[in-house]
């Protein structure tokens, strides 16, 4: 007769699979001056994902800060240039300030202003990527 605990390990990865834990970067200024958001869905049966912020601008500062959580199915996160070292992140209702010059979170914005710099979500296979806005065209 076979021991059910050791078929455990062997079915560990089918609970995870299909979840999500990845990251995408914003790159400010080189690889010392990023902006990072990373997703994290604990179960594959869940709905959510948690969504960090990683504020960092080499050797001066590095932070984590949370932003909550939002569905799977609707993860979008846009990223906006509010001001020097200043970025706004927005998910539908949901705003968040942060400021690159001492990697801290600023008061929630009521209302969303910057130029457009990108977007954070997932592709088709269910990994986190950034994609860059596309570049304003001089009119003339």
């Amino acid at each position: 007769m076979r021991k059910p605990y050791l078929l455990a390990p062997l079915l560990a990865p089918l609970l995870l699979a299909g979840c999500v834990d990845d990251s995408a970067t914003y790159y400010i200024d080189g690889n010392q001056h990023v902006l990072t958001v990373r997703a994290t869905q604990d179960y594959f049966w869940s709905k959510e994902v948690r969504l960090d912020l990683i504020a960092s601008r080499m050797p001066d500062c590095q932070r984590r800060i949370a932003l909550g959580e939002l569905p799977v199915s609707s993860l979008e996160v846009e990223l906006f240039a509010s001001g020097e070292n200043e970025y706004t992140l927005r998910a539908g209702e949901q705003a968040w300030r942060v400021d690159t010059q001492g990697c801290k979170e600023m008061e929630a914005p009521e209302q969303v202003t910057g130029r457009p710099l990108g977007l954070f979500h997932l592709d088709d296979a269910n990994k986190l990527i950034f994609e860059a806005a596309e570049a304003e065209t001089p009119k003339g």
